[in-house]
């Protein structure tokens, strides 16, 4: 071998091996903006068509990621969907939790780099949306949801409040939760607290990227009855006086028919609240923004959500 030949394989050699200890460059996690939507089942169309718009004041709208769903918008950003009832539901009347996020692709290779199980394209809806569905380690499914880049304004002036501040949901394990919720998507401890002393029956962690929160419902019965399963898995509606809601609601006779308290009640987070449920049983929570009392079992590590 001529002394060219050889000079040419090591310069080839250095270079590959001076790749090798180069450091590979992180994919950094897009923004996760809050909530976006939960979709709910109905065993009743007509029923929840009244509830969410009549109820609630929502707007109807078609619904992009499924030809047989409903859109209920609060805003041009967060809605209800409402599907149709599966044969496989059992008493579950919760289908997914949704999250805005500013890269819906980016964020399905962020979770791909992490060795998490991901689909291997985003969807795509005719109003130019984009998300992806996963399921938590759990088996929750929870979706990442991109907003088209000219998304369609929405105003409802008869919706009883603007801002989905929370979800809930179910949770049998906080510690394996936490995997994926705090660990790998970076949210943030912002409450809990327990109907007695020394028992944590809520945990509440705010989105990396705003002030909305996931509320794990925890301590559940194993032989959890449907009615008690809708008061967990629920979402909640900030609003600047629950008490000023109520008598909204109550005055307008839009209560009419619903399973509902008789008064609003202050949570053990010191926020008020009223809490109604849609025909399928889904709790519905209205929440001050702003907690008026002190809260009991510890205090709140992040900012409230803004109005």
């Amino acid at each position: 071998m001529n002394f060219s030949a050889i000079a040419a394989i090591i310069i080839v050699s250095s270079a590959v091996a001076a790749t090798a200890q180069m450091p590979v460059k992180a994919i950094s996690r897009p923004k996760i903006t809050g909530i976006s939507h939960l979709a709910v089942y109905t065993s009743d169309p007509a029923a929840a068509d009244r509830f969410y718009r009549t109820t609630v004041g929502a707007v109807r709208l078609p619904d992009p990621e499924s030809p047989k769903g409903v859109r209920y918008a609060l805003s041009t950003t967060q809605f209800i969907e409402v599907l149709p009832l599966p044969p496989s539901a059992g008493i579950n009347r919760l289908d997914h939790i949704a999250y805005n996020t500013d890269d819906a692709d980016g964020l399905r290779k962020y979770l791909a780099a992490k060795a998490y199980k991901t689909p291997s394209v985003v969807q795509r809806g005719a109003d130019g949306s984009r998300w992806f569905t996963v399921l938590d380690p759990e088996g929750n499914k929870v979706e990442f949801f991109e907003l088209p880049r000219l998304p369609q304004v929405v105003v409802a002036p008869n919706a009883i409040g603007s801002h989905i501040i929370h979800a809930g949901m179910l949770v049998h394990n906080r510690a394996v939760e936490d995997t994926f919720y705090r660990d790998l998507l970076g949210f943030r401890p912002y409450w809990y607290g327990g109907m007695v002393e020394g028992r944590v029956d809520w945990v509440s962690q705010q989105t990396p990227d705003s002030h909305d929160w996931l509320e794990y419902m925890l301590n559940a019965k194993p032989d959890i009855s449907a009615h008690d399963l809708g008061v967990l898995d629920h979402f909640s509606i900030g609003e600047v006086s629950v008490d000023d809601a109520f008598k909204t609601l109550k005055d307008g006779n839009r209560l009419a028919g619903v399973e509902a308290q008789d008064h609003t009640q202050m949570g053990k987070d010191g926020k008020g609240q009223f809490n109604f449920y849609d025909p399928d049983g889904v709790r519905v929570e209205l929440m001050n923004i702003h907690a008026t009392e002190k809260p009991c079992c510890s205090a709140f590590t992040a900012d409230d959500p803004g109005e």
